[in-house]
């Protein structure tokens, strides 16, 4: 604590996490080991894949190898600290430390909207303009687009967090969830906050609206494509390579409004803490499972490895 002028200012932060349900600490550090190991395996599997196989070598899988990076950077930014407070008595963190946790979530997330928007635009080329679709999405733009998504993230970041260290905090010093994020820490600034609310306001309409806007715009064009297709097969063949993103992108921003929507207020609730969960630790976990299950070129990319690996042995051997 630092004392100005008679005030106490806050430098330490207490994580509430979930020590309301310490009967349950065990299982529930056990059930999000799982999921954090669960997800940097199959996020990493699916980059090694894409890495590896030369007929993954295109826009979409140099997209999605991008989102999986992504993937395992936003659960790690709050995930590890999660799990080891469930050992600690006290779970704090400094304002530094929350700030660098909230600038490595930020970071991702913001960028991770950014590239789900890349994603959908491409789609839009590939079913709306299957002919140009080489020459719309080249490499350069694909590169372009990827780059301009981490540096749209970077700065949306940086500039919230250079909101969050200009206030200050007095007391209480607890925050009512798992990791630091902006809406819990404005309740407890004793400081003007109407600079960062009205960041975080431009923010939403910057990374949400406007990027959930152009993908709405795109599936609107995709649909129409579709439904121009005059045999059954044809419009299922184009509807099944866009589908996994399709799903991702809507579990991506419904769980992320419906979590900031409901937590405006900032003030505790443990349906908040699930909720969230969902959304920074079960989503990265999905993505890769949505974009494989149902993935034919993904399926047939395995037996390639398969056939290969049991070539290697036989040789070997």
């Amino acid at each position: 604590m630092i004392r100005r002028e008679n005030i106490t200012e806050i430098t330490h932060f207490i994580l509430l996490g979930f020590s309301d349900f310490s009967r349950f600490k065990a299982l529930l550090f056990v059930v999000f080991l799982v999921i954090y190991v669960a997800t940097l395996i199959w996020n990493l599997s699916l980059i090694i894949l894409i890495r590896m196989d030369s007929h993954l070598h295109t826009p979409m899988y140099f997209f999605l190898s991008n989102l999986s990076f992504l993937d395992i950077c936003y659960v790690t930014s709050t995930a590890p600290k999660m799990l080891f407070d469930f050992f600690q008595e006290q779970h704090t963190i400094t304002l530094v430390g929350c700030a660098i946790q909230y600038l490595f979530f930020t970071t991702t997330g913001l960028t991770e909207t950014c590239l789900m928007t890349a994603m959908a635009y491409d789609r839009y080329a590939a079913i709306c303009n299957p002919l140009l679709y080489s020459s719309i999405m080249s490499p350069t733009l694909c590169v372009g687009m990827v780059l301009g998504s981490y540096m749209a993230g970077i700065s949306g970041s940086v500039s919230q967090v250079c909101a969050i260290l200009q206030l200050h905090f007095c007391g209480p010093n607890v925050i009512h969830h798992f990791f630091c994020d902006m809406p819990q820490l404005l309740v407890l600034s004793c400081s003007d906050i109407f600079f960062a609310k009205l960041l975080l306001a431009i923010l939403a309409l910057i990374f949400g609206i406007i990027n959930a806007l152009v993908v709405m715009i795109s599936y609107g064009y995709i649909v129409i494509s579709i439904m121009k297709i005059t045999t059954a097969k044809g419009r299922s063949k184009a509807f099944n390579t866009c589908a996994s993103h399709l799903t991702a992108v809507s579990l991506f921003y419904t769980s992320g409004s419906f979590v900031y929507l409901s937590s405006s207020s900032g003030g505790p609730s443990n349906f908040d803490r699930f909720a969230s969960v969902f959304y920074t630790v079960m989503i990265p976990m999905l993505n890769p499972l949505i974009y494989s299950l149902r993935n034919k070129e993904i399926k047939d990319a395995l037996k390639r490895l398969q056939k290969k690996g049991g070539y290697c042995g036989h040789h070997r051997f």
